[in-house]
């Protein structure tokens, strides 16, 4: 049983926290925001508040309009501004520059009147406008501001609370095709068991705890407060100084999610290197969520005493595109799903997609390892360096939240600003940054 505590939610300033919120109010973060100001302001970190006014989203669903003649209809919206479209504000998120920004993006109201979830993809979740807020707390105490009540839904150590995150993280094509995986991953990782100590839920990693108030009131009790900035990988790209916290909040996220190790041998006739990635932190599969547009991939770089490069693999320019450096390295070891149209050929926006190849790091499977079917989740690749013998070899993992080439058919439509092409960031891994040195095994040998 968790503990009684206070749970105030919703006031419309500072002067009206004990008035009742009116309908236009709920739905308005800022109303919040007086009495949970910790919560609003990291929940203004994050992609959820940006949702609607994301130019990507905005440049691929006019280009998807256009190209699909309409039949895209409120696919996008119904996930990037399910207010405005419950409300009649859009019905295909075409207008979206002039409907009230309250109505756009996931907002307080969006998820805490969520009161059913119907299905397992594409938001199929039921939405309940009205008095009552749902949350995480059982047997809430009264507030003016509007109703309280526990929810399943929305707490964050039961299961079903990834039932709630899973309905809009897994999307099945108009086509038919299960292109974004991230909740299924999760139900078949061991971080699905319900045990203690094992199960790990959505807002177990993306909402981290910590001590404070629920509300900015008098009288509030302390108790465990849940961070809504909900980093993941996907950053502000309006050019907002935002974007620069979200980068932060989202290198720290990134950083300890994979491991790389290097083996680098000789051969006698000359050099190999294997490379070795295990998915250690990722609840899910790596990269996850919209693995057809991410672009991962690992670099391998060996250099002679003077620092110049002897070989090299997966070495990507600031501004070259990877499937660019795919076709100009065949050794180039990338990560993420790969889109093919019916004719074989590449798919780029998802309304294209008719097949998918993944090149994904798994999460451990839920199997027990004592199963004969567990697989640990780790690869491994090696490369032939050939005849060069180095004195150090460094390799990391890099990853953009989305493919140039992506942006590139965005820019060249007139949907999208090839400002926003530059302001797309490319992450290091830094659990994933690891060098192998001559003369440090040298040492190592000799004692």
């Amino acid at each position: 049983m968790r503990p009684w505590v206070l749970l105030l939610v919703g006031c419309s300033g500072d002067s009206d926290k004990g008035t009742r919120l009116t309908a236009a109010e709920r739905l308005d973060p800022a109303s919040c925001a007086s009495c949970h100001p910790d919560h609003h302001a990291s929940w203004s970190l994050s992609m959820h508040a940006h949702a609607g006014e994301d130019p990507v989203f905005r440049a691929m669903n006019a280009y998807g309009q256009r190209q699909t003649n309409g039949e895209l209809g409120d696919f996008c919206v119904s996930c990037h501004a399910p207010l405005a479209l419950a409300l009649g504000a859009t019905t295909d998120g075409t207008n979206l520059d002039v409907v009230d920004p309250v109505l756009q993006g996931i907002t307080c109201a969006v998820c805490h009147q969520i009161d059913a979830v119907t299905g397992d993809h594409n938001n199929a979740t039921s939405w309940s406008p009205g008095p009552t807020f749902l949350g995480g707390l059982d047997r809430p105490l009264a507030t003016p501001a509007h109703d309280s009540q526990y929810s399943l839904l929305h707490d964050r150590e039961r299961a079903q609370s990834a039932e709630l995150c899973g309905a809009c993280h897994d999307v099945v094509t108009p086509a038919g095709v299960h292109l974004e995986r991230t909740f299924l991953e999760w139900q078949d990782s061991v971080y699905s068991v319900e045990e203690a100590g094992v199960q790990q839920t959505c807002g177990s990693c993306h909402m981290r705890g910590s001590d404070g108030q629920a509300a900015d009131v008098v009288g509030a009790p302390g108790r465990r407060v849940h961070d809504h900035a909900m980093p993941g990988l996907d950053i502000d790209l309006t050019g907002d100084p935002v974007a620069d916290r979200q980068a932060e909040l989202v290198q720290d996220a990134l950083d300890s999610t994979v491991l790389l190790t290097l083996e680098v041998y000789d051969y006698g006739a000359g050099t190999g290197v294997n490379v070795a990635l295990d998915n250690i932190a990722a609840g899910h599969s790596f990269p996850s969520g919209a693995a057809h547009d991410r672009r991962a991939w690992v670099e391998v770089v060996a250099r002679d005493d003077a620092g110049v490069v002897l070989w090299s693999t997966g070495r990507v320019g600031a501004q070259q595109s990877l499937r660019d450096a795919m076709a100009a390295d065949s050794t180039l070891w990338w990560l993420g799903d790969r889109a093919w149209a019916s004719d074989g050929a590449d798919a780029h926006m998802f309304w294209e997609v008719a097949d998918v190849e993944s090149q994904l790091l798994a999460p451990p499977s839920r199997l027990s390892s004592d199963d004969p079917a567990y697989e640990e989740p780790h690869q491994v690749r090696t490369f032939d360096m050939g005849v060069v013998f180095p004195a150090t070899v460094e390799a990391a993992i890099h990853i953009r939240p989305i493919g140039l080439d992506v942006l590139d058919i965005l820019v060249d439509s007139g949907d999208l600003d090839s400002a926003v092409r530059d302001r797309l960031p490319t992450f290091t891994l830094a659990g994933s940054v690891a060098t192998w040195s001559a003369a440090d095994e040298a040492d190592e040998s000799e004692r």
